[in-house]
């Protein structure tokens, strides 16, 4: 079986590994290239009955704050329950905006999230979740919600409704929906969550039997582990097909398995990701249907029935075939005492163990609003800790390996005003997987030795092709440019030495 010499391999090479704690170096107290998300969720009505100027104002101090603290990638949710953050033509309105489903806010959060995320160097993933079609505090369905139109193709299971995830229909719906947020808006990837088949209730069944006894199946557990397979699968082909430079991440549940059920799990006790969800996050990351994962390994260090040290072992070995980044809690952080060190919380004890695993490229901030508001002083940890410099998004070689062509020159001008100015020439690009897309300029004092490994001597990381030199830079000093793609392939530096 593929997938068990896969995972014995890694388990192999891991077990030569170091040990479990990080040895703080500049490059992994500031690595250079690292995921550091945050999501932004309306599930929580956090948004609810916020006018434009409100809620933008309200999204503009989030992304500040995060800003601070060096956040580049924002997963914003777009998609709670069959309906849209946007204006979608297959979906109405949410009524997390405006308390109406179907009933427009005037404005568009989507683009105006996408654009404000790109000021700050930040990229936007669209988030949806796929089959919930109705929580359970929406009342009343949009006239032109898929389920009031179609509503055989639906479940209903403890007072939520579902997609029914064995309908092909119900896939061209969900794919044809992702195809228009993909075509219409610049962002940089698509995200789902770990919401698949429904959280199960204890002597509660999810009604799918008459679909099961057509399928030919056997196994109804393996049949639906099939359904949401061929999900992902389509998903996979719609963002290549549509923009082949996007990425499509997923956030499972915490736990794939627990020992107990499959010999390679982890020694959890809990709900399990594989068998109670029918997510096989695995199999998606060994077929390269998604991009990255970001289980959400949500529990303090030491809880007893899944420990996040354990857990955060476990996915390094076994989910390591695609950058994997950690789902991070912080309300659960910071009220969780740091088992070395009573006088405060798990941060930075998760925080190393995380970078300790070689495996692990990031994390992402669940939630952005907690982390933006530095519950617990967590945003203050992170900036003088682990986020200090900017980071670059881990490489996907997968996807795109080239790295563009450096500029032609760079040289030092005087501006008409006085102002010194660096200016740069690119190559012309037809192709768009190595187009420019930002830049990148380092600085080094006279004497520094000049080392692009390091993400504390970036200035600027600007999509200009200039950059106006600040008074505090005067002095002799080394420039160097780079350019940077959509999938943040970095080319080789161009230097301009300068005395100013």
């Amino acid at each position: 079986m593929r997938f068990f010499y896969t995972v014995l391999l890694a388990v192999l090479l891991l077990s030569c590994s170091t040990g479990k704690h990080s040895v703080k170096t500049n490059e992994n107290i500031s690595p250079k290239r690292e995921f550091r998300g945050a999501w932004i969720q309306a599930v929580n009505s956090q948004f609810l009955g916020m006018g434009e100027a409100e809620m933008k104002n309200y999204l503009l101090t989030m992304l500040d704050n995060l800003q601070k603290v060096n956040v580049n990638a924002i997963i914003f949710q777009v998609r709670v329950e069959g309906d849209a953050l946007y204006p979608s033509p297959y979906e109405p309105w949410s009524r997390y905006l405006t308390g109406q489903q179907g009933k427009s806010p005037g404005w568009d959060p989507l683009a105006f999230m996408v654009d404000e995320a790109h000021k700050r160097n930040m990229e936007l993933h669209a988030w949806i979740n796929p089959y919930r079609a109705r929580t359970k505090g929406t009342k009343t369905l949009a006239k032109n919600h898929l389920a009031a139109l179609s509503p055989g193709n639906f479940i209903e299971y403890e007072g939520q409704l579902y997609f029914n995830p064995s309908l092909k229909s119900n896939r061209d719906h969900i794919c044809k929906v992702v195809a228009d947020i993909l075509t219409r808006y610049d962002v940089d990837g698509l995200h789902i969550d770990d919401y698949f088949y429904p959280y199960p209730v204890n002597g509660k069944s999810f009604k799918d039997d008459k679909w099961f006894a057509a399928s030919g199946y056997e196994d109804k557990s393996l049949w639906r582990r099939n359904n949401v397979n061929l999900l992902i699968e389509r998903l996979h082909q719609t963002v290549r097909s549509v923009k082949p430079w996007l990425k499509f991440g997923v956030s499972p549940f915490g736990i794939y398995r627990n020992e107990k059920s499959w010999e390679w799990g982890s020694r959890t006790n809990g709900l399990q990701c594989y068998d109670d969800l029918n997510a096989d996050v695995l199999y998606w990351i060994e077929e390269g249907w998604v991009d990255y994962s970001i289980p959400q390994v949500y529990w303090e260090i030491g809880h007893k029935a899944a420990d996040y040290a354990t857990l955060v072992e476990w996915w390094a070995k076994y989910a390591n075939g695609r950058p994997l980044f950690i789902g991070q809690d912080v309300n659960r952080t910071v009220k969780a005492k740091d088992t070395e060190n009573a006088a405060r919380h798990q941060l930075v004890q998760k925080m190393d163990m995380q970078r300790a695993q070689s495996s692990i490229q990031g994390s992402c901030l669940w939630d952005a609003a907690s982390a933006a508001n530095n519950v617990g002083g967590y945003r203050d940890i992170l900036a003088q800790n682990y986020h200090s410099y900017p980071a670059l998004m881990p490489l996907m070689p997968f996807i795109d390996k080239d790295a563009p062509e450096k500029v032609k020159g760079v040289e030092l001008i005087k501006a008409d005003n006085g102002d010194d100015v660096l200016v740069w020439l690119t190559a012309e690009c037809d192709d768009v997987m190595n187009a420019p897309a930002k830049y990148l300029v380092y600085r080094f004092a006279q004497g520094e030795k000049v080392n692009l490994n390091s993400m504390k001597n970036i200035v600027t990381i600007t999509a200009n092709t200039y950059y106006k030199i600040p008074a505090d830079q005067k002095g002799k000093a080394t420039y160097v440019v780079t350019v940077l793609d959509r999938l943040q392939n970095e080319s080789k530096g161009v230097k301009c030495k300068v005395k100013l």
